[in-house]
């Protein structure tokens, strides 16, 4: 039975073991969390290996045949396949109150299934995902490059992310155009931003949509009759730390700091 891979889904199927063993082994357990949500099974490259593991495993896979084929082949996944999008599922409900969300993601869909888990950041407790390299490298890079971005900012603002390593192109089927990258994202002690955290991403958002500007000009709609403090006249919003742009935020919308 074969599963062809379908470019309208992104799907890549992993074919190098080593790589899948990898991925799995790069769970931590945060908190002791055992419950693991797998997006993205394909045809159970990374899955056999997560079956091996101490976890109460799920997977989402909205492909017909790569449904049929994990029912086939894995009797142990039987009840737990959910075949739907991720990126509609309310995860505390199906999954429990923490979870872990692992997978091969789907190129095309990988910065929604890192939004959409930042949705329920007090669930998701980590996130391992392979991504296109140029997309790994830019969530988990910090202040001061051109790759940092909007991504970047709100995904460091709640997790600690580690680059884990570089896949090339003939570990998959059909090999992708680009290398790709692993990630880790471990969640950090922050419950809750010191701002209004709906301007903290106005903010962010308004600032990287303008990159090439200072913040002094890219942030003029919002900015009023208020002069940003020195420290930020002359900023691009790529050299601004998570905690930059929760004091900027705040010198902003002072009134709507949370209490």
């Amino acid at each position: 039975m074969k599963v062809r891979a379908k470019k309208s889904l992104g799907q890549h199927f992993l074919k190098d073991d080593q790589i899948s063993q990898d991925i799995a082994d790069a769970i931590r357990f945060h908190e002791g969390v055992k419950n693991v949500i797998e997006v993205g099974p394909g045809t159970g490259a990374l899955t056999k290996f997560l079956l091996k593991k101490d976890v109460d495993l799920k997977v989402v896979e909205i492909d017909r045949e790569s449904v049929d084929y994990l029912n086939v082949h894995y009797h142990e996944l039987h009840g737990k396949i959910l075949e739907e999008s991720f990126l509609k599922l309310d995860l505390p409900t199906v999954f429990g109150e923490k979870l872990i969300v692992i997978g091969n993601f789907p190129y095309n869909i990988s910065s929604q299934i890192l939004f959409h888990a930042l949705e329920y950041k007090e669930s998701v407790t980590e996130v391992i995902g392979m991504f296109q390299k140029e997309v790994a490298e830019r969530i988990a890079i910090g202040p001061g490059s051109k790759a940092y971005g909007i991504l970047s900012v709100l995904l460091q603002a709640y997790y600690d992310i580690e680059y884990l390593f570089t896949v090339d192109q003939d570990a998959f089927d059909p090999p992708p155009k680009v290398k790709s990258g692993v990630i880790r994202l471990v969640r950090n002690e922050v419950m809750s931003l010191d701002c209004d955290e709906k301007r903290f991403k106005q903010v962010i958002k308004l600032g990287f949509n303008q990159r090439r500007k200072t913040l002094r000009n890219s942030l003029k709609s919002i900015l009023g009759e208020k002069i940003l403090p020195e420290k930020f006249q002359t900023e691009r919003p790529e050299q601004l730390s998570v905690q930059d742009f929760v004091e900027l935020t705040n010198f902003i919308f002072p009134q709507e700091i949370l209490k």
